[in-house]
């Protein structure tokens, strides 16, 4: 047998088909059975692979997860491009929300910084973000459905700047209310008001479709979602809302291709894919099955199956072959039962074709004026959405940390927005939200601090001046912080040497803002000092390098470093709670003489030797730790002047032996390699001198 589509792995594993009830034979058949069901959707045989997943449901319920990926192979071969109907030129597009492209009424900012109207997130009709494809389940999963708050100073520009529209939304919100509570009389009468006083609402027209399906009247709220389609070509719960009146008239065919045209507007759209499953369940369900069997697919197609997304091909359907069912030589199965002859017929239009924009309408009771009217109003597009200039200012955009125009504007669970510095600043102090003191625990601890681009687009478009005065703030900003010789930021810990490693552990809101800023800035650099009781630090150090950050999810980090440059400290200062300085870099001083360099070359190599017997005597435990913290003594140099520092085993040793702070920092501060050889050879020759406890 050639190789099997990539879905059939799910049959690989013995967990996804074992089931106490079956015998051994009947598994395997099974597994062989599906596996060649998939193998033929993948070959856009659609109608084949139908008949071998209804054959293989006489040997047993199947998973759900394997129904779901029999909807992906359907939706993969599904042929015909569907445009996404991108509104990114239109200037009003920042108002519209990415998944019903109606008004951005209640904006909620979920976890990537774009924002949905509160509407579409509470009925779960996204799982992915359709802007950018990163998964909202995070953001809004069903037990926070609840809790999603609006963001503050969006929904207020959108009450101020279009106070038509927004009330115009909220009596939508009432009809949808109102249909909830199943008082569909009421909900008809006000969603028949909203279409009056102004046409062109899709929302109006989806909720009085519901209120005529509650109502029993399912030909009108068919003619109604008939004409949202013909005007919405490319909204996904237009389709999904047909399609449930169609399974509501007993019309599963029909049902079934509006559901599937709604995935392939839109993949991840969880509601349709969970009709597609049960439809499929119930269709290919054999009739010899008995009530406990029956259960068993029902309580397994009303599971949720987690959504995936699935690449639609632009291919044609192609002829099917003989089935594959009648080859004896593959599997001897019974065939599929008559019950399945009729959706055996209709399996070969599942596939939506690529005049599948025009789908079989159904002949309604409607007058052909009627009909046109309803299309005239639709036609009637809503005018753009200019923003009036007497209402814009610039105030609206201000971050209430900083009283600046935000500069990369992040929004908290919370609703409320800061500039990104300013609200991390706020969290390196307490895990909370600076305006309502909700707990952000879980936001600092997903590092997530999303850009709003919503809010980023109206500063550029409507305030381009001061927004551009504030990109230059922000460059002018980073420039002096970028600066290594003037007000270099200093941390007050430990020694620290060039070439040797130095982890450090920051928790202290101060260092938290030090290392995210020499991270923005590009530096990666910090120096390091000890303190001193009069001038705050000594005036010696040596400058970090950081290698790599992991930030803990309280807001801690574990920042590993290693040493560069010596420095001398030329001036202090303080700047946002942290040491500045200004400094100046050492340098060994050279030796020119070959004599003077041979002597020193020979001092070296002694000092190197000793050296490696005082390690090599240590105590296994004491050596391990060594390793642990500063790694391998490095190895022997052979041009001992080819750096600013002179040769690295100087440094490692000066870390790892005992000597006081005092004594390593003036050292550190030599000029003269000779001499920093001789203080290094007079610990070790005092060590070795001290007789063992």
């Amino acid at each position: 047998m050639s190789v099997l589509h990539s879905d059939s792995r799910i049959f690989r594993d013995p967990s996804l088909c074992r089931e106490t009830t079956w015998d051994e034979g009947g598994c395997v058949d099974q597994i062989f059975i599906l596996q060649k069901a998939f193998m033929l959707a993948s070959e856009n045989r659609v109608k084949e692979a139908l008949d071998s997943f209804s054959v293989a449901l006489q040997y047993g319920p199947v998973r759900p997860q394997q129904l779901s990926a029999l909807v992906d192979s359907i939706l993969r071969n599904s042929s015909g491009n569907t445009p996404s109907d991108s509104c990114s030129g239109d200037s009003s597009a920042v108002f519209t929300c990415p998944s019903c492209r109606g008004f951005l009424c209640e904006p909620v900012t979920v976890a990537c910084g774009h924002s949905y109207c509160k509407r579409c997130l509470r009925r779960h009709l996204i799982s992915k973000c359709t802007l950018c494809q990163e998964t909202t389940d995070a953001a809004i999963g069903t037990e926070k459905v609840g809790t999603l708050k609006p963001n503050v100073i969006l929904n207020y520009l959108l009450e101020k700047w279009f106070p038509a529209e927004t009330k115009r939304c909220k009596v939508i919100g009432e009809i949808e209310d109102l249909s909830r509570r199943r008082l569909f009389d009421k909900a008809l009468a006000l969603a028949n008001e909203v279409i009056e006083s102004g046409p062109g609402d899709m929302l109006a027209l989806a909720y009085r479709a519901e209120a005529y399906a509650g109502l029993g009247s399912y030909e009108s709220a068919l003619n109604d979602l008939e004409v949202l389609c013909e005007s919405s070509p490319h909204w996904p719960e237009g389709y999904f809302r047909k399609g449930n009146v169609l399974r509501k008239m007993g019309h599963v065919d029909d049902a079934l291709q509006v559901f599937l045209h709604c995935l392939a507007l839109d993949a991840d759209f969880i509601l349709a894919r969970k009709e597609v499953e049960k439809i499929l369940y119930d269709l290919l369900l054999p009739a010899s099955a008995d009530a406990r069997l029956a259960q068993q697919v029902a309580d397994l197609s009303s599971s949720s199956c987690l959504p995936r997304k699935m690449a639609l091909v632009n291919t044609q359907v192609q002829a099917s072959p003989p089935s594959l069912l009648d080859q004896k030589e593959d599997c001897d199965v019974p065939p599929p039962p008559p019950a399945l002859g009729e959706l055996r017929l209709r399996s070969s239009t599942l596939l939506l074709t690529p005049q599948d924009q025009d789908l079989p309408k159904r002949k309604l009771p409607v007058s052909a004026e009627g009909r046109s009217k309803l299309l005239r109003q639709e036609d009637a597009t809503v005018p753009s959405r200019g923003v009036p200039r007497e209402l814009l200012e610039a105030s609206d955009f201000e971050c209430s940390l900083c009283i600046r125009l935000f500069y990369e504007p992040v929004t908290t669970p919370c609703g409320h927005t800061f500039c990104r510095s300013c609200l991390e600043r706020c969290l390196d102090h307490a895990p909370q939200c600076p305006l309502c003191k909700n707990s952000l625990r879980e936001f600092l601890a997903s590092k997530k601090f999303s850009v709003t681009p919503v809010l980023e687009t109206l500063m550029k478009t409507l305030l381009p001046e001061e927004y551009l005065e504030r990109l230059r703030s922000h460059s002018e900003e980073m420039e002096e912080l970028s600066n290594l010789r003037r007000g270099v930021p200093m941390f007050i810990c430990t020694m620290a040497y060039p070439t040797v490693p130095c982890p450090l552990h920051v928790f202290e809101p101060r260092y938290r803002l030090m290392v995210r800023r020499c991270l923005e800035t590009g530096t990666r650099c910090f120096g390091m000092c000890i303190s001193d009781p009069q001038k705050g630090f000594v005036d010696y150090g040596c400058m970090l390098q950081i290698r790599c950050v992991h930030f803990l999810p309280d807001g801690r980090s574990v920042v590993d470093t290693v040493g560069g440059e010596r420095f001398r400290v030329l001036a202090r200062g303080m700047r946002d709670g942290y040491h500045i300085a200004d400094i100046e870099y050492l340098e060994d001083v050279k030796v020119t003489d070959a004599e003077e360099m041979l002597k020193l070359q020979e001092l070296h190599d002694q000092v190197y030797r000793q050296a490696h017997t005082w390690f090599g005597s240590l105590e296994p435990r004491f050596r391990d730790q060594i390793l642990q913290h500063f790694g391998p003594m490095p190895a022997r140099e052979i041009d001992i002047q080819a750096t600013a520092n002179g040769p690295a085993c100087c440094w490692w040793l000066l870390a790892v032996l005992p000597v006081d702070p005092r004594y390593q920092l003036s050292v550190l501060s030599l000029l003269s390699l000779r001499e920093r050889l001789l203080k290094i050879q007079q610990i070790l020759t005092y060590l070795q001198n001290v007789p063992d406890p």
